[in-house]
């Protein structure tokens, strides 16, 4: 079983969005775009525990915090849900309310295909709508998940699916770092407690753990005996007061208040990790040992539910390494029916495939949209397989691509933006902006490169040397799609900065390369030559030390107007495309404020609520 289709309406920071699935799937995007609330509703849709919670939604579960329209009336919280090839357990027991699906068109039989209901490769389909709202009458929050196919919004107890029924779709949400301050506890909902509904093991228990805390011989004392007579003593002056039916032996002391819900809080999972180490509460250790084990729990999980497991997680590699980070990965493609994982990691992004990764959008009004990664002809295979790690990854997490064409591009490009944000505050950095600079190492494959973000969505922007180009090169360069494509006046960058940088500047910067030592084939003399021979030999060096970054050091020695006006010119269109977002300044005081009757009516309007409140 699988979910093919999700809808959100009004659910935290989207107000809006309608993402399809095709089977295990990556979301990726940048922070608050929306990737915890998916998995949220997914959770508060298909979790067979997180409708039992008290209260199940509250004030910020709704968007923007209304949940209440300017007529007084409840606005729904609504997500709908389509599961597909539905397993034979959720056939048996939601057989009245299936539909058929057909995964060719990806589309629900509508009314006049009865006849195609038996056609070859039809799946049996389940949609369900979770509706939760403010009830005013309870003064409380409440949500409920409905059978689609009969649900009636003013008949809404004939469509609720029940608790048991949502087991059965084998949801399980592994939150980032939350979960696991209570995974190993016994607390309702914790995944130590589903392993234990789930074999059928909490019949019982509680009153074994009852019985045994219950024969334990207090009172709980040292070897001294200290104890005891301070409670003998306090026995017996509670008597004077209050008739004892065991005198001597009317006060205990026990490790707990011996009710199922004390007890559920104060039992914990200890752990040694270490020959040398004591066992300590689960949540004492590492947190990378900490969400191992709870992977571990929530591996044992899906195994009991060997017939579906719909798996989320979120971040799987915080504070993992990396060969950690790509188990946890193929764990989930490989163990569960369908997983739902959000990440930032290369090493996990690269463990999934290129089409089952969703780049997630948000609009200034709230509404998602999903986008899968296609290669098709845009780029190829094995170009993707080898930058992905190196750059992909960051950029497909980005508002916008710079494409340099060489490593000592992308160093010159960072090295005066850096300055340029520094000194003139209208320049919003491109960090902050969203902006990533790559490179193909290389010229041949810039327009590979450009084709791929734009089919994204992304805008790209190309700085690239001047060269010869063929017809084919120069016409698919033009067909990338770039937003801008910069070909500079010089055959590298090397004889950019030789051109556009201070001869001056250009022999502080040799001066300390010979004293360090780094270049000593350099041929860089103890006296400064000409400026042509000064030139001569700052290109040589920044040309043999194309990886180590020597650009920054001359640009460096750059005031802010002395840079190179055909890199901050390029940028300065970058900064143009991504303004610095606009403050709204607060409104101004009213005069009644400045003239303190303000405070007057807000101390008066105080004093009523609380008069009120007495009353």
């Amino acid at each position: 079983m699988q979910l093919s289709k999700l809808s959100i309406k009004n659910f935290r920071g989207i107000k809006d969005a309608q993402l399809e699935f095709h089977g295990h799937t990556l979301l990726i995007g940048g922070n608050n775009v929306g990737k915890s609330t998916i998995c949220e509703a997914l959770e508060l849709a298909l979790g067979p525990d997180r409708q039992s919670r008290f209260p199940v939604v509250e004030e910020y579960d709704f968007y923007n915090a209304d949940y209440l329209d300017s007529e007084g009336k409840p606005i729904d919280i609504r997500i709908e849900v389509l599961l597909t090839d539905v397993t034979p357990t959720v056939r048996r027991s939601c057989k009245t309310y299936l539909e058929r699906w057909n995964p060719t068109e990806r589309k629900l039989l509508e009314q006049g295909e009865i006849d195609d209901v038996d056609a070859d490769g039809l799946q049996w389909a389940l949609r369900l709508i979770t509706i939760a709202r403010y009830n005013e009458d309870e003064d409380e929050f409440q949500a409920s998940t409905h059978y689609a196919t009969i649900y009636d919004a003013d008949n809404e107890d004939e469509s609720k699916v029940s608790r048991a029924v949502r087991r059965t779709f084998g949801f399980l949400y592994l939150r980032a770092l939350r979960t696991g301050s209570r995974a190993l506890s016994l607390e309702r909902g914790s995944l130590l407690d589903v392993i234990l509904r789930i074999q059928s093991l909490q019949t019982g228990i509680w009153e074994h753990v009852r019985n045994r805390l219950e024969a334990l011989t207090p009172p709980i004392d040292d070897g001294a005996k200290k104890l005891t007579p301070v409670l003998h003593s306090i026995e017996q002056r509670l008597s004077d007061y209050i008739p004892m039916a065991k005198p001597g032996d009317s006060t205990r002391l026990f490790v707990s208040q011996l009710t199922r819900e004390h007890l559920r809080k104060t039992l914990s999972f200890f752990l040694s990790i270490s020959p040398d180490q004591k066992p300590v509460p689960f949540h004492e250790v590492g947190t990378g040992t900490l969400n191992t084990l709870v992977l571990a729990l929530l591996s044992f999980i899906a195994e009991l539910k060997d017939e579906n497991v719909i798996f989320a997680m979120e971040e799987p590699e915080i504070a993992l390494p990396p060969h950690t980070q790509r188990r946890i990965a193929d764990y989930l493609l490989t163990k569960t029916t369908q997983c739902f994982v959000t990440s930032h990691s290369p090493y996990v992004i690269e463990s999934f495939e290129p089409e089952r990764t969703v780049i997630l959008r948000r609009n200034d009004a709230g509404s998602i949209t999903g986008q899968r990664v296609t290669l098709a002809a845009e780029v190829k295979t094995k170009t993707y397989r080898r930058y992905l790690r190196r750059g992909f990854a960051e950029a497909m997490l980005a508002k916008g691509v710079i494409v340099a064409e060489g490593f000592t591009e992308v160093v010159a490009l960072q090295a005066v933006a850096a300055v340029m944000e520094t000194t003139d505050q209208n320049n919003y950095p491109l960090d902050l902006a969203g902006v990533s600079i790559i490179t193909p190492d290389g010229d041949g494959a810039i327009a590979e490169f450009g084709r791929f973000f734009v089919s994204l969505g992304l805008p790209a922007f190309a700085f690239l040397d001047k060269k010869r180009r063929s017809a084919k090169e120069a016409s698919a360069l033009t067909a990338a799609g770039f937003t801008l494509l910069n070909e500079i006046a010089y055959a590298g960058m090397e004889e950019l900065l030789v051109t556009e940088v201070l001869v001056d500047h250009q022999w502080a910067f040799l001066e300390a390369v010979r004293d360090a030592g780094t270049a000593p084939n350099a041929g860089i003399p103890a006296v400064r030559p000409d400026d042509e021979k000064v030139r001569l030999i700052t290109k040589n060096v920044l040309g043999d030390s194309k990886g180590w970054g020597r650009v920054a050091e001359l640009l460096d020695l750059c005031k802010p107007e002395e840079l190179p006006p055909s890199i901050t010119g390029f940028l300065s269109n970058i900064y143009l495309a991504f303004p610095r977002p606009i403050v709204v300044p607060l409104p101004p005081k009213s005069t009644a404020d400045e003239n303190g009757e303000g405070s007057e009516q807000t101390s008066s309007a105080t004093a009523s609520a609380s008069e009120a409140l007495s009353a």
